[in-house]
């Protein structure tokens, strides 16, 4: 029988989709990603290992029948996969943020702002609704140090405690959304493979309890 194909991010994300999946009885026991391989494989299921920005594209393209990502790599990715299911899984906030010196200046009604992000398409949409023309510098690491040495006024980025933003003199400035992990599924996988069907009513039951 052939096995559903899962696309996965390593780390925190792949330890607590697996946990939530053996609650659910989805699983019977735990699957490792402390080795090196990219693929692992059970009885039911093969697990893919794939950056968590990369994790849509293997769903949207077939190479994986269902994923888990976050609202932010789905919608900066947008990709063309259903999202059945919200896991609730890794809750963040994507925001404005920068100096406390330059909150005056945010609220002013700017013409343009120069903003340093890795989430070009979130902030464009974001700043299009207030009207505000953006100048996106795209970063992917560090990106509190760019208020800090002029690069841009301000960021846009995900937050979970603060503590990064806090500890490098910046604070939440304004808040663009939340954040959660959705099961995405491939939209032929969803319409065809009742094993897809099945992974689904059993996260919904487990999480309506």
């Amino acid at each position: 029988m052939e096995k559903v194909t899962i696309a996965l991010p390593k780390g925190r994300l792949f330890d607590e989709t697996i946990d939530l999946f053996i609650k659910a009885g989805i699983l019977e026991k735990k699957i490792e990603s402390k080795s090196r391989k990219l693929i692992i494989e059970n009885d039911d299921f093969r697990f893919l290992l794939v950056r968590a920005k990369d994790v849509p594209t293997y769903v949207e393209y077939g190479a994986a029948d269902i994923g888990v990502a976050g609202d932010d790599v789905l919608l900066e990715s947008e990709a063309d996969v259903y999202k059945p299911v919200d896991l609730g899984l890794g809750y963040c906030n994507i925001v404005v943020a920068g100096l406390e010196k330059d909150k005056e200046k945010y609220f002013s009604n700017p013409t343009s702002l120069k903003i340093s992000t890795k989430y070009p398409k979130i902030t464009k949409a974001f700043f299009s609704e207030k009207g505000i023309k953006t100048q996106i510098i795209e970063l992917y690491g560090s990106i509190e140090l760019a208020p800090l040495v002029g690069l841009s006024e301000f960021i846009v980025d995900i937050v979970e405690t603060g503590t990064t933003l806090r500890e490098n003199g910046l604070v939440v400035i304004d808040s663009i959304r939340p954040s959660t992990a959705k099961l995405i599924t491939n939209r032929v996988s969803f319409k065809i493979n009742d094993k897809v069907f099945d992974i689904i009513e059993k996260l919904e039951k487990y999480l309506e309890q």
